[in-house]
């Protein structure tokens, strides 16, 4: 009996402050997953990172290790299963284990689908899918045998939710992502198991990532406004490395977008068809050679692209990460406005005013 007790009490989830867990980060050398690196070196996580680039992830740990951080690296391609077990395996390695792993590690490709070859859409999705099931497979393998058990975080995108030309492959990628991740969540549920697993879904955010596309159209590209800061997404994923959720959006500029196409389609659709390609068009960009990333890894080591006018804050973001308190002041706002329409339907009429007397007639009698 007591030893049944202990492994029930072994499998219950019970996710740590970030400054005392390991944590794995996948694609860790730009963008988002630079950016979730250096936030959680900076509140004392140790990490594994995990990219293509060994020349970047040296300078990242280097980087990272002079400020006080445990980390370590390996070089993996996420789309090659046998990789991601490294992963998995040095983590344990070095650091014992680990308490959550976030698939963030991505690619993509801006152009029609009919222009797109069907290698370009298989490499992209051996990123952006298989990486992502490879990823969570491994974890749940480690934390289902974890005392507290540990957190999966899936980077998605907004475009798991809706769907936009020039970005067929890669938001059909991330409807699949989302997919994956809902199902797994559920079978996870039914096994009791003790592990989070949520999808982070980003609006545009200031990242490479443009720079890292394929680009088939010819012409500079840049993410359509709003885009929001990197280091917001970061805050995401360490929430919900210490917080048991199901979804995260980043930025409310996209979820809008979403929430349109699903309210109306068929006003949204043609909208977005002829309104995308001038969007994603860089008028005062300059054509650069082709270094994208899709079958080998890019130019690393920037966290953000500097967009103009990038939002630095998102309360819509913030008030997810918030419940409770987001939740008491609608709650607060909601008594008031009942009190303040109460109040009005309880307002005294006003005091019927005196009929005004009648005039009376005078009449002049004129002497004769």
């Amino acid at each position: 009996m007591t030893s049944q007790r202990a492994i029930l009490r072994s499998k219950h989830l019970k996710l740590k402050p970030v400054s005392k867990q390991v944590m794995v980060i996948t694609g860790a050398t730009s963008g988002i997953g630079l950016s979730t690196a250096r936030a959680a070196a900076a509140r004392g996580a140790g990490l594994m990172l995990a990219a293509r680039n060994e020349e970047a992830l040296k300078a990242v740990c280097e980087d990272l290790g002079a400020k006080g951080a445990n980390v370590a690296y390996v070089v993996a391609d996420v789309g090659v299963e046998g990789e991601v077990q490294a992963i998995a395996d040095a983590a344990i390695a070095r650091f014992g284990g680990f308490d959550t792993w976030v698939n963030n590690a991505g690619v993509s490709i801006f152009g029609s689908l009919g222009e797109t070859s069907i290698e370009d859409q298989r490499r992209l999705f051996d990123t952006n899918y298989w990486g992502v099931v490879y990823g969570s497979m491994a974890a749940i393998k480690h934390l289902r045998e974890r005392e507290g058990g540990g957190a999966v975080i899936n980077i998605g995108s907004v475009l798991g939710d809706m769907a936009l030309p020039l970005q067929g492959a890669y938001s059909a990628s991330k409807h699949a992502v989302k997919a994956f991740t809902n199902a797994l969540r559920m079978e996870m549920m039914e096994q009791h198991a003790p592990i989070s697993l949520t999808l982070i879904k980003p609006s545009a955010v200031d990242t490479p990532y443009k720079d890292h596309a394929r680009n088939l159209t010819g012409a500079p590209i840049k993410n359509p406004p709003p885009v929001y800061a990197t280091p917001l997404v970061a805050q995401a994923i360490l929430y919900a490395a210490e917080h048991r959720v199901r979804e995260l959006n980043v930025g409310a500029g996209g979820q809008f977008l979403a929430l349109l196409g699903m309210v109306a389609p068929m006003a949204s659709e043609p909208l977005l068809a002829f309104a995308t390609p001038s969007l994603n068009k860089d008028p005062v960009a300059r054509r650069r050679p082709a270094t994208d990333n899709l079958h080998h890894a890019g130019q690393d080591l920037r966290e953000r692209s500097f967009y103009p006018h990038v939002r630095e804050s998102s309360l819509y973001s913030a008030a997810q990460m918030r419940p409770k308190a987001t939740f008491s002041l609608v709650l607060l706002a909601a008594v008031a406005a009942g009190v303040a329409f109460h109040l009005g339907q309880k307002r005294p009429a006003p005091a019927p005013q005196p009929a005004p007397l009648p005039r009376r007639r005078v009449v002049v009698r004129k002497r004769v």
